[in-house]
């Protein structure tokens, strides 16, 4: 049984009734960011019961050295973390003395958390009473500024309901924390100053061995009736934090607040020597506008982003909330502002998997960002990959390859790999295809010629010399193979000749000869510059067309089928529907050398190819490559359902299509997979988005045109989406009567609906 606790509702994610045992999950779902920062949704005051406390600043991260019982040659020396950081949202309160804690009040009523999407603000209130019996009202409300991204803001409100009460606030400041997930209880972040001004605080620390330089700040005041307190009653310091009181008696059933700014200053972006000069100069600036002032720019600016990336659905509530909720995750995660940051599978909302980039950016992150942003966006997406080209060169000479080959990490922060399990770090390496697939599925739905001759043919370059010499002649078979490999299905290490891996290498080895070809005759300059750079030569270059030309492909004569890998058919192929259900998620029942010898599939691996390559192959041919798949498949990744969804669409089974959807757009909202409580998952979040867009409005690009094939779900009544298509806004617009489509901005636009050309005004 999924959870079923979020109330449907199109625009804002609701809990109503407190649950301690839904803390956590609640945590997770209601995180807020602003692409420079985000944390869960933690309680201001104290709360003495189970709390995950995350905070989390974009780009900074420590180096933790990696735990495995027995070192091989080649592993990574460390797991790179994205690290708690310093926490500024804490704020102590008492009343008449006693501490203000949920896991200590009584008569809890009227609790509701409110994540409201369309503005970009995050609202807990709840009324209860405290253990010396003073029943109180709390509202606090709280959101992660998009116009001034260093900054948050924070109005807590109380009002006294039963009696006169002295109400003390005490805002502060801890350094004090720690990482859930640490590998060996290291000491993560140094502080080096404590200081206060007035109503500022501020903490100066650095991490350790990565010496990331951070200010965290904050400036209170108290509102009570007409009078506003600036000056704290008193300001105490200990080792690690700083703590303000304000002290008010508050008459039965009025209202007391207290307004809270806080943040980050990070010496990525300001002088090391004077982050708390610039902390000071935006708390100026917050501090002048205020909050209510601060809460309108967001509105704003949340506004425009929902005027692009936004998809209506009418007809069904949880369909609409779920795939609004992907879509205000991702951007609350990633804003495209800096090309130095990448997108974490956990976003600000979690520790797990470090934090860092994985291939997932490429796969499914760049066709939203791609598609909701101007071009740009994506463009800086792949230029972190390009900045990060030595550290993949470095990362396959670690593993003995030469002559500038590059495997780009499976994890990385700073373009080192930093994954620890052998399996997965020196042979899930179909993440260097998904790179080189980017770069062409940036141009081809772009049409920017620019960034291959820039960038992107070296990043090519050095794929295709990984792919050469990581494949080798058999004899036997007459052919190239590639032993010892894993595929996107992580239920398979160590296996020979996994059909996707052999098909994305050889498709790497043919398009960077052909882009290659490309510059010679369109940039002959760049070409030039770069042959001398990477000292190629023709016989490597043919030496590529012949790996690509013989590559092996394990078959089936008898099913007409490519193989997952060597050997699929020798397993005792009982499909998952005749399963027994007690044994799932199976992940979380079968010991892994039992998963190993299974036939289950954690995701789509050789549909992983017939999605990025589908004009490759027939209708017939997906069809049965996905009905013999699919039925092995368990769906137990977050990036699984999601491309089942667009294939399923593809085959006209609408039926399916939508289940699919529902799985993957309310994955963490349900908690399919129970583990939202340690963070949701983001970057799966952007295959929501194709399922809706790629899947039942069946956009492509098809002979270089915008192309759709538009179904819908019986469940809908109209669904509709924009894309950003060089630089014209084209607006669709499904209803169970048919397809709509208009241009709000830009030239005219010739598309394919259905086949048949049709112009767009």
């Amino acid at each position: 049984m999924n959870q079923d606790y979020i109330q449907p509702n199109p625009w804002c994610i609701i809990e109503e009734g407190f649950d301690k045992d839904r803390v956590k999950s609640s945590e997770s779902l209601f995180s807020i960011g602003n692409g420079a920062m985000g944390q869960r949704a933690n309680f201001e005051e104290s709360y003495s019961g189970h709390t995950f406390q995350g905070s989390y600043i974009a780009g900074v991260y420590y180096p933790d050295k990696t735990r495995v019982g027995w070192w091989k040659n080649g592993y990574p020396e460390y797991f790179a973390k994205v690290l708690n950081a310093p926490n500024w949202i804490g704020i102590d309160v008492t009343i008449n003395g006693e501490s203000l804690d949920l896991a200590t009040c009584t008569n809890i009523k009227n609790f509701k958390r409110e994540l409201n999407m369309k503005e970009g603000w995050y609202q807990r209130s709840f009324v209860a009473t405290t253990p010396n019996n003073i029943e109180i009202e709390v509202v606090s409300t709280r959101f992660l500024s998009l116009s001034h991204d260093e900054v948050g803001a924070i109005k807590f409100e109380i009002t006294p309901l039963n009696a006169d009460a002295e109400i003390e606030f005490s805002p502060y400041l801890d350094a004090g924390i720690t990482n859930e997930d640490s590998n060996w209880d290291d000491k993560f972040w140094n502080t080096t100053e404590i200081s206060s001004d007035k109503n500022r605080a501020f903490i100066e620390s650095h991490t350790m061995k990565t010496h990331f330089k951070v200010c965290t700040f904050m400036l209170a005041h108290l509102i009570y009736g007409d009078t506003q307190k600036d000056t704290p009653d008193s300001t105490s310091k200990e080792e690690l934090s700083i703590k303000s009181t304000y002290s008010q008696q508050v008459a039965k059933g009025e209202k007391v607040s207290l307004i809270k700014f806080g943040g980050y200053t990070v010496d990525r972006n300001h002088d090391e020597n004077k982050l708390t000069e610039a902390a000071n100069q935006i708390l100026n600036e917050v501090s002048a506008l205020g909050f209510d002032a601060l809460l309108e720019k967001q509105k704003k600016a949340w506004a425009q982003v929902w005027e692009m990336s936004d998809i209506t659905i009418e007809g069904d509530v949880k369909a609409q909330q779920g795939i609004r909720f992907n879509i205000f995750q991702l951007n609350q995660t990633y804003t495209g502002t800096d090309s130095r940051l990448n997108i974490g599978p956990k976003g600000f909302t979690g520790e797990k998997y470090g934090g860092s980039t994985y291939w997932d950016t490429e796969a499914y992150c760049i066709p939203f960002y791609m598609a909701t942003k101007n071009q740009e966006v994506a463009r800086k997406l792949l230029k972190y990959r390009y900045n990060h080209l030595d550290k993949a060169i470095e990362n396959a000479a670690k593993l003995g390859f030469t002559n500038g080959a590059a495997l780009y990490p499976m994890v990385t922060m700073n373009g080192e790999e930093c994954h620890n399990e052998w399996e997965i770090t020196f042979e899930e390496i179909h993440r260097n295809g998904a790179i080189a697939f980017a770069i062409f599925n940036y141009t081809r739905f772009t049409q920017d010629f620019t960034y291959i001759p820039e960038m992107g043919l070296e990043v090519l370059i050095g794929i295709a010399r990984f792919w050469q010499q990581r494949v080798n002649w058999s004899t036997h078979r007459n052919k190239y193979v590639m032993l010892g490999v894993t595929g996107p299905n992580e239920y398979e290490n160590n296996i020979n000749n996994n059909w996707y891996t052999n098909y994305l290498a050889k498709w790497c080895l043919e398009y960077a000869l052909e882009q290659m070809d490309f510059v010679k005759e369109n940039h002959a300059a760049d070409f030039d510059r770069i042959y001398k750079k990477v000292a190629l030569s023709e016989a490597e270059t043919t030496l590529w067309k012949k790996v690509a030309d013989n590559m092996y492909f394990p078959y089936s004569e008898e099913l007409g089928i490519y193989l997952q890998q060597d050997g699929f058919l020798d397993k005792d192929l009982v499909r998952v529907a005749d399963l027994d259900k007690k044994e799932r998620p199976i992940n979380q029942h079968w010991s892994w050398d039992r998963i190993l010898r299974s036939p289950y599939i954690k995701q789509a691996d050789t549909l992983q190819g017939f999605y990025f390559f589908e004009d490759h192959f027939t209708q017939e041919e997906l069809e049965k490559h996905f009905d013999f798949y699919e039925s092995f498949t368990v769906h137990e990744s977050s990036l699984s359902p999601c491309v089942h969804s667009v294939q399923a669409a593809k085959l006209g089974r609408m039926e399916q299509a939508y289940t699919f959807y529902l799985r993957t757009s309310r994955l963490d909202l349900d908690d399919y997979n129970k583990e939202v409580e340690e963070g949701l998952h983001i970057t799966s979040m952007a295959g929501t988005w194709m399922s809706i867009v790629e899947g039942f409005g069946g956009m492509r690009v098809v002979d270089n045109q915008l192309s759709f094939q538009p179904q819908i779900p019986e469940q809908w009544d109209s669904y509709s989406f924009k894309i950003n298509f060089r630089n014209r806004i084209v607006k669709v617009t499904v209803s169970q009567e048919g397809p709509t489509f208009s241009i709000d901005e830009g030239a005219p636009l010739e598309i394919l609906v259905d086949g048949t050309k049709v112009t767009l005004q």
